[in-house]
């Protein structure tokens, strides 16, 4: 299916359309009642007030629809509001809504867990389980290693995110806003160097896996680690897609040291990045993934898939929560990968990558604050210099995204210094909005750097 042919996903007019001022007078009335209302802990990026979503299209209370290049944080993967998901879960809610698979189980959880079992890498024996949210499925993956291997360390990478719990920030590198004042934080958690190829100087990825490799040998000792858990792409890191040979490297390596090796595509998998997971590309076979956004098309759902003998170690009841694999989610999840099988959908997040990285190039070379082009599929980024020097410039990238969203276009910032541009377009994104998009960055580009 071509971007260009692609139909919408509801009956929404696929076009940019700019009424009011962005945000308009009815959002901003909403966000005076969310400062009075809700904790000021909870941020909002663009204070657009969304009450209709579809293929490429974002409409907010005032009338206004702007482009999505964003679907949520990598979630609405098959389009807000899917027609196929939304008749699944309207069929779903008119026959229960929950009765907590541990005490009455239901075949959507199971089915799930099914679908996750044949479409994860590797032909071995797998189980899965369900859980809510992609923190929670780092938190069991781990749970699940430490229960395995009977050794307590856990060795995560530097820009890496896996989530906002207690363990989760711990293991998430960034300090603001994800870990300031919230500590103290779990303990046995060591970092180690990533594979970071615009910064790297050269360092390729093999070698850089040696420099981890060391640091684990040398000052935690492979034999207390339980659990390696990388992001074949790190997401919230800034898109960083490391050296060919570090991420089979760092795999090797926590196979012979009986290590479970734990691939985080919680960002990464389903169909974003022109595979089904991330991982397939150095045809890398985790012992465990974890599974949660673009899953189930903005319900709440998250999985840990891995072998067969290592998810059976947990004894019954170890795993498991009131609301995980709630059916209403399963049924939205298996929908959302019909439609992923039936449309090809890693050839649909290919072709946007084909058409965003030329555009993208040749936006490098008229702007050399452009000082790096990454990503794959459907998952990619650009890094903002000071032009002249490595120096992250985090005001450009705010500069160029109030730029956006004043025009229609809801872009996001992400990177440990704040100076990546992420695009995250659903996959259902027409072309000529995808197009357009990117004009008004150029255009963004253009009057910040006159």
């Amino acid at each position: 299916m071509s971007l260009a042919v692609t139909p919408s996903a509801s009956d929404l007019v696929q076009e940019r359309r700019l009424l009011t001022e962005i945000p308009g007078p009815k959002s901003q009335a909403l966000q005076a009642r969310k400062v009075a209302a809700v904790s000021n802990g909870v941020g909002v990026m663009l204070p657009v007030y969304v009450v209709r979503a579809g293929g490429g299209i974002l409409m907010d209370a005032d009338g206004n629809s702007l482009i999505d290049m964003g679907s949520g944080i990598a979630v609405t993967t098959v389009g807000n509001a899917n027609p196929d998901v939304v008749a699944a879960v309207q069929e779903q809610v008119a026959n229960f809504t929950h009765t907590c698979f541990m005490v009455t189980p239901y075949a959507g959880y199971v089915e799930v867990c099914e679908a996750l079992n044949r479409l994860t890498p590797g032909d071995h024996e797998k189980r899965s389980a369900l859980f809510n949210s992609g923190a929670e499925a780092i938190e069991n993956a781990v749970k699940v290693a430490r229960a395995y291997t009977k050794r307590q360390a856990v060795v995560v990478l530097e820009h890496g995110y896996h989530g906002r719990t207690n363990l989760t920030m711990g293991m998430t590198a960034k300090n603001m806003p994800y870990k300031q004042s919230f500590g103290p934080f779990a303990p046995e958690i060591y970092r180690v160097p990533a594979s970071y190829p615009f910064r790297d100087r050269g360092i390729k990825g093999p070698e850089m896996a040696e420099v981890a490799i060391t640091r684990i040998e040398r000052e935690i000792g492979a034999t207390n680690v339980a659990a390696i858990v990388i992001e074949p792409i790190q997401g919230e890191g800034g898109f960083i897609v490391p050296d060919p040979g570090y991420f089979r490297g760092m795999a090797d390596f926590a196979a012979k040291n009986g290590i479970v090796f734990i691939a985080d595509e919680i960002q990464s998998g389903f169909c974003r990045t022109g595979d089904w997971f991330a991982c397939q590309y150095e045809d890398v076979v985790p012992d465990l993934i974890t599974t949660a956004k673009g899953i189930a098309d903005g319900m709440p759902l998250a999985g840990v898939t891995g072998r067969a003998e290592i998810m059976d170690s947990v004894h019954p009841g170890g795993l498991g929560g009131t609301y995980g694999g709630n059916p209403v989610a399963c049924a939205a999840a298996l929908a959302a990968i019909d439609w992923m099988e039936r449309n090809d959908a890693p050839a649909l997040a290919r072709e946007i990558e084909s058409i965003m990285m030329p555009r993208l190039r040749e936006m490098a070379l008229q702007f050399p604050a452009i000082a790096d082009i990454r990503g794959r599929g459907a998952m990619i980024a650009i890094e903002l210099v000071k032009p002249g020097t490595m120096d992250p410039n985090s005001d450009l990238a705010a500069t160029l995204n109030r730029y956006c969203h004043q025009h229609g276009v809801v872009t996001l910032t992400t990177g440990t210094h704040g100076n990546v541009f992420r695009f995250l377009p659903p996959l259902t994104m027409p072309r000529h909005l995808l197009e357009e998009a990117l004009t008004i960055l150029q255009q963004a580009f253009e009057e910040a750097t006159a």
